[in-house]
């Protein structure tokens, strides 16, 4: 428990808008700083095996819906400090994890009652933006980013995958202003024209993903060529041309005038293109592919001389431009109904550019959820006085011990609202207390106004979560906690010993694979 709770304080002073940051060194002496719980535990060189745990709750939640993992955390803690309380009364732990889960359960159809509808409307899809954003050390260009969030959560919205990085491209450019980014309703690809005689700019492009090669494969190590006379020489060659003509006829005949190839594009193939006014692009990432395909329509073909129209995509633009000194970079623009697009970001140094990919992060994966399942809550605290003070009432329904665990997750579950409080500087008891006092005269949607301290109407300030993010933290935390207070002691295992393989010389051991232990 003392494990569990040491993860859960180290990262709760960067809860909410006024939390403090932490710098991460790592063992090459390199510096992050971020308040971002994820990043944070992800980063953090934890050894003890509880702790460990905890670290795969919060990297659950992170996976599942991209934001409130330090709320999770932090629950979850607080419900591990308070079973420790309950233990030293004598309240079994089979007794505790009982009522920890019938109070989960009571959380979850609390907060899906004070859930309000969100329509799509680009106004409230801000506010969410912008409350995720709060406190991530990038005030300074929330509002801009917020904007690019939406937009762009909202061209992938129709897509039913749940990495974002499928459908999203981040692309860093230190330097510039931060008013300079941008997002492409298409994609950027981080590589230049394979040859400076092709064009720059195409307009109306056509556009071929070519999984293969336009070079001459390599003969075989072992394989071996004899040309006796000159003349045959100069055959030779010819046909080897006339092999990467074809390919290149093959490609002009489709209708490509633009080619990301994922492979390598030889001197002659280049030379062929030039001419014919195509601009091509080689050892294009594979995931890059995966996204043009999306953005443009185009499918992969393996087999340029099986190439047809129908296999091409489309764009407006497709163009090769300078960013920074020395960087260049190729943009394929105006993409109709695109359901991949790439944001550039400019900032002014490597660590805030890190730091506005993350808060990007959250604010897109909110956005999303919200424009998926369509369930606001209140921010600033409000869900969870609200769970608390219903799950106390319902607490005194009960005759059994279990009530006593149900009131211990009521006051856990509170911490959130306390911690707000403190990182911002008020008086968290007294803060509390105005809270609970809101809530008793029936007003669900009050929480803490972190500029006056006093409790504030969150949905009439616009201060908004996802309903998903508050019942997905609650459940994880419910659940980490729960898995803990059943392991009763930690008992090191017996290690394999090393034996010879069948067939093996004694003194010629392996260690055999150990499977990697799973949370």
């Amino acid at each position: 428990m003392l494990a569990a709770n040491a993860v859960a304080e180290s990262i709760r002073t960067t809860l909410g808008p006024k939390g403090m940051d932490k710098m991460l060194i790592d063992g090459s002496g390199d510096a992050t700083i971020t308040n971002d719980g994820a990043t944070i535990l992800r980063e953090m060189d934890i050894e003890h095996p509880v702790a460990k745990m905890i670290v795969e709750v919060a990297k659950a939640q992170d996976d599942e819906i991209g934001d409130g993992t330090t709320t999770a955390v932090i629950i979850a803690g607080k419900l591990l400090e308070k079973a420790e309380a309950l233990l030293d009364q004598d309240v079994h732990p089979t007794v505790i994890v009982q009522g920890y889960k019938q109070a989960a359960a009571k959380a979850q159809t609390v907060l899906q009652e004070m859930a309000v509808t969100a329509s799509s409307d680009p106004k409230m899809l801000l506010k969410i933006a912008q409350t995720a954003m709060r406190g991530k050390g990038i005030e300074i260009a929330m509002d801009k980013l917020a904007l690019i969030s939406v937009d762009a959560a909202k061209a992938v919205a129709g897509f039913e995958g749940k990495d974002l990085e499928e459908n999203i491209k981040i692309v860093k450019i230190p330097g510039g202003r931060i008013e300079d980014s941008i997002i492409n309703h298409g994609l950027v690809v981080e590589k230049e024209r394979t040859s400076p005689e092709m064009p720059k700019k195409i307009s109306n492009a056509r556009i071929l993903l070519l999984e293969g090669t336009l070079e001459l494969k390599k003969l075989d190590t072992d394989a071996k060529v004899t040309i006796t006379e000159a003349k045959n020489l100069a055959s030779f060659k010819e046909g080897e041309e006339k092999v990467i003509k074809d390919q290149v006829d093959a490609i002009i005949k489709a209708g490509a005038n633009v080619v990301f190839c994922e492979k390598g594009i030889g001197v002659p193939a280049q030379n062929f293109l030039a001419r014919n006014g195509i601009l091509a692009a080689r050892r294009v990432k594979r995931e890059d592919l995966k996204m043009l395909a999306l953005a443009t329509g185009a499918r992969l073909v393996g087999d340029v001389m099986t190439v047809s129209a129908k296999d091409l995509g489309s764009a407006k633009l497709v163009e090769e431009r300078k960013i920074g000194k020395d960087k260049h970079m190729i943009f394929v623009e105006g993409c109709e109904k695109a359901k991949a697009v790439s944001i550039i970001l400019h900032g002014v140094s490597e660590q805030f550019l890190e730091e506005m990919e993350r808060a990007l992060d959250d604010a897109l994966n909110v956005v999303l959820d919200v424009i998926r399942s369509g369930k606001i809550v209140a921010g600033g605290g409000a869900p969870e006085i609200l769970v608390a003070e219903k799950l106390r009432q319902y607490a005194s329904t009960l005759e059994g011990r279990e009530q006593l665990a149900i009131r211990a997750f009521a006051d856990a579950v509170e911490a959130i609202p306390l911690t707000l409080a403190e990182n911002a500087g008020f008086d968290p008891v007294d803060t509390l207390a105005l809270l609970r006092a809101k809530c008793g005269q029936g007003a669900k949607n009050f929480g803490l106004n972190i500029i006056s301290g006093q409790p504030s109407d969150m949905l009439a300030e616009g201060v908004v979560e996802p309903l998903k993010v508050k019942t997905q933290a609650i459940k994880s935390a419910a659940e980490a906690a729960t898995m803990v207070l059943r392991v009763d002691d930690v008992i090191a295992a017996k290690k394999e010993e090393m034996k010879p393989k069948p067939g093996q010389s004694p003194h010629d051991y392996t260690m055999p694979q150990m499977p990697m232990p799973h949370y």
